[in-house]
């Protein structure tokens, strides 16, 4: 990771394009993990703590359609 305020100059991206990219692909990469979660919960019949990864889920799916459609817009000029 770059250190200091990277403006473009190495990486060809903006600094608040490049933290939405990162924010929609942590997101993803976030509700992908929590299905893992889900399913050890599940074999072990804790619904408590799978119930709570799903929510998690739900609103890692969530932060990551607002980024995209936030992208989408930004980098389509809109």
């Amino acid at each position: 990771m770059a250190t200091g305020s990277e403006t473009g100059e190495v990486t060809g991206t903006r600094d608040k394009d490049y933290n939405l990219i990162w924010y929609v692909e942590a997101c993803l990469d976030n509700a992908l993990r929590l299905e893992t979660f889900i399913q050890d919960a599940e074999r072990a019949k804790d619904t408590e703590v799978a119930d709570l990864f799903r929510k998690a889920q739900a609103d890692s799916r969530k932060g990551a359609e607002i980024g995209k459609d936030l992208l989408r817009a930004r980098l389509s000029g809109g």
